[in-house]
């Protein structure tokens, strides 16, 4: 080797000019900090010695507004388009400065320095003299400086507030709820509660509508609240529960979905096992023992989710109930050793799990999720089994199997609650289970071959959410840490992840779908993982309208509003999302918004630009989902929501849009859909309260002030909490 090679660069004559300067080849009119550093708001640096020879200045990978990611931590390699500020597609692009502090960027950008190149700095250089061509077209100084700031110094919440409402803190809501398009519905939803000014009201026929909108939703909330009195929370005084099974036609039925379902993606059961316990059970219904009782009415509960409400039985429904509260009262009492072990567990997850189905509590699992994580950790399921004392084959899988449900629910929670997950892999090391099917696994069994990944079994679906897990947590750590910085590349970086993992799950489900993957299987999974991407991306994609650079958040927030709104057509999950309360209901509720705010802000955009009747191929689809989720809403309060103003907020957001289109004034239309839409509630909880058996004392409503009405403000019960995320009104 040439002994030249390792000589260091000698300069005969000293360097005047800054360091930026130098390294751009431009002369540099040497002043502190001088004229090129100040117009690219660039760190203006000297050096008045020379360096010792053989030394070479490095500085780490830092997110700063002049440096740029290795390859790993780039986005991804098809990046997505960014939009100008005239509506095309341009090139994600580095400025010249964005070497400055990578690694290796001498050798980069002198690689006659150096004879032997590291192949990832190779690739780099490649990529690097790609992206320099196509500034070409791109005027560099605007765009590095822009791009410098949402690949690095760009923050998703740089003025996140605590907002409390009804006692619980949100934080990334808010960036839907203080869009200006939102402006007029929360001005006349103000007026309706008597927050608002009614003087401000331009006409005499809106303030009358106003005042009558007022008068329907004071009846809502009085049936509402007569709906509600049955419920086993608001009668302390009886704790005495009907734990009476169905009839055995129906409980096999319910039985059968359950493990056709759900049992899928949370592995809470051994299927065989069961199937044992479960005929010893209807063998002698009156002698089981109440652990025994309360696992086998909670399968059935959560099964019944999935049959059509005629098909499931007449009061099955509201049995349903009494069940769930009965068990959460078992977990709460004497801390017993019945209630410490594999079985107890197992109960305290179906409970969450049909609590969050039959929205009781399903806003409030993220506390429970505390007690669940730690009687876990109680009995050690999070250290893996080869840790403890010897124990089955079949015991250890379901360990780790019930571990990784644990972890599933404590992930799903932290992000409805917007709260700390509460667990890190620090804290556990318990292995993934096998990819086995369970009747492949038996209490005899010394041996166990497990499937590769490539295969389908009845743990595939929970082993791809635990692979995704870390990504997940990590999502949750930038959300919800209380000192944590949302920058724009970890948004990039993250969401790629998600969406690969969705990729890689549907393309899997297609290859396995004679194996039993059914739409039900797809909708699920698909919905857990892509659910995350909405929060996520809510900050930025709140920007993209003033910045197009941020408009792939816009794109992903809105693509992955529309898959869960629309899935896959189940008549399952249909049933479940009538129903379905905690993240079932969160997720609809944030894609409800994001397509809510796309419509407003389309239909004034392409009014202003005069493009209404040219690009309606774009409206269309928004307003298809809007009427595909009034139409939920409506069948929500059906079949038990006693919440209305979900289905209000929809119409009023369809009354806006029209306005818009129409050119005319919104403050009248808006009121009178909201007159329409309550009358319309109204009517379906009365048609429900004159069905109910239960004889309920009328609520006397009109001597409770407003102040008083806590359901009145925003809450988490499927009521658009967001629109009032920053007007106060609580």
């Amino acid at each position: 080797m040439d002994q030249r090679q390792h000589e260091p660069y000698r300069r005969r004559r000293p360097a005047l000019s800054c360091l930026e300067c130098r390294r751009r080849k431009l002369k540099c009119d040497r002043s502190n900090p001088c004229g090129r550093c100040v117009s690219t708001a660039t760190q203006c640096n000297y050096r008045i010695h020379q360096q010792k020879p053989g030394a070479r200045h490095r500085q780490t990978r830092r997110i700063s507004s002049s440096s740029v990611p290795s390859p790993a931590a780039a986005p991804p390699a098809s990046p997505p388009s960014q939009v100008d500020a005239t509506g095309g597609a341009t090139a994600w692009t580095l400025g010249p400065n964005d070497l400055s502090n990578t690694p290796g960027a001498n050798e980069i950008q002198n690689p006659s320095r150096s004879r032997f190149v590291d192949p990832e700095l190779h690739h780099l250089r490649e990529r690097v003299q790609r992206l320099e061509r196509s500034l070409v077209h791109v005027p560099v100084h605007d765009l590095s400086q822009a791009g410098r700031d949402v690949l690095a110094g760009e923050s998703g919440m740089p003025d996140a507030r605590i907002i409390l409402n009804k006692t619980r803190i949100m934080r990334w809501s808010h960036w839907v709820g203080i869009a200006k398009e939102f402006a007029p519905i929360i001005s006349c939803y103000g007026a309706i509660c008597g927050y608002g000014d009614m003087n401000s009201l331009q006409s005499a026929e809106t303030r009358a509508l106003i005042v009558e909108t007022s008068g329907l939703l004071q009846k809502c909330k009085s049936v509402a609240r007569n709906l509600k009195i049955g419920r086993p929370s608001r009668c302390l005084s009886s704790l005495s529960f009907d734990l009476t099974p169905p009839s055995r036609e129906v409980a096999d039925k319910m039985t059968a979905l359950y493990f056709q379902s759900f049992e899928s993606t949370h592995r809470i059961l051994h299927e065989p096992t069961f199937w044992k316990v479960y005929n010893r059970f209807w063998s002698n219904p009156e002698s089981a023992s109440s652990k025994l009782r309360l696992q086998v009415l909670l399968v059935i509960a959560i099964g019944s989710s999935l049959a059509p409400h005629v098909e499931s039985d007449a009061g099955l429904r509201h049995t349903v109930h009494q069940w769930i509260y009965a068990a959460e009262t078992w977990l709460s009492g004497p801390l017993e050793k019945d209630r410490l072990d594999i079985s107890g567990l197992q109960i305290h997850c179906l409970v969450m799990l049909a609590r969050q189905i039959f929205s009781i509590g399903g806003d409030l699992v993220w506390i429970s999720s505390g007690s669940l994580i730690h009687r876990g950790m109680q009995i050690g399921l999070h250290r893996d089994p080869k840790h403890l004392p010897p124990m089955s084959i079949l015991q250890a899988q379901l360990r780790r199997r019930l571990w990784a449900t644990i972890l599933e629910l404590v992930v799903q929670s932290s992000l409805d609650s917007a709260l700390p997950p509460r667990i890190s892999f620090e804290e556990f090391d318990t292995e993934p289970p096998a990819n086995s099917n369970d009747n492949e696994i038996r209490e005899s069994a010394t041996e166990l071959k497990p499937h590769t990944k490539e295969t389908f079994t009845s743990t595939s679906m929970q082993l791809i959410l635990l692979d995704s897990l870390p990504m997940r947590l990590q999502i949750l750590n930038l959300l919800n840490g209380l000192n944590s910085e949302l920058s724009y590349l970890d948004v990039l970086d993250l969401s790629t992840d998600i969406l690969q993992t969705c990729r890689q799950w549907n393309a899997f489900a297609r290859e396995n779908k004679a194996f039993g993957v059914t739409p039900f299987h797809r909708n699920l999974l698909d919905y857990l993982l892509r659910r995350f991407l909405i929060p996520l991306h809510c900050p930025f994609a709140n920007k993209a309208r003033m910045n197009p650079l941020f408009h792939y958040s816009l794109k992903v927030s809105i693509d992955t509003a529309t898959t869960i709104v629309s899935p896959e057509p189940d008549e399952g999950f249909s049933n479940l999302m009538a129903i379905g309360g905690g993240l079932f209901r969160e997720g609809i509720r944030y894609a409800t918004s994001i397509i809510s705010l796309e419509l407003l802000a389309q239909a004034e955009t392409q009014y202003l630009d005069g493009t209404l009747h040219r690009n309606s191929h774009y409206m269309n689809p928004l307003k298809k989902v809007i009427e595909e989720m009034k139409s939920l809403s409506l069948e929500r309060i059906r079949q038990g929501e006693t919440n209305v103003k979900s289905y209000m907020f929809l119409c009023m957001i369809t009354a806006q849009a029209e306005a818009t289109e129409e050119g005319i004034s919104s403050e009248g239309r808006i009121a009178k859909s909201a007159r329409d839409s309550i009358s319309l509630c109204l009517e379906l909880l009365q048609n429900r309260l004159g069905t109910t058996s239960l004889s309920m004392p009328t609520t006397d409503i009109e001597s409770t002030s407003i102040d008083e009405r806590e359901d009145y403000t925003y809450g988490l019960d499927f009521d658009m909490d967001f629109f009032l995320a920053d007007t106060g009104f609580t």
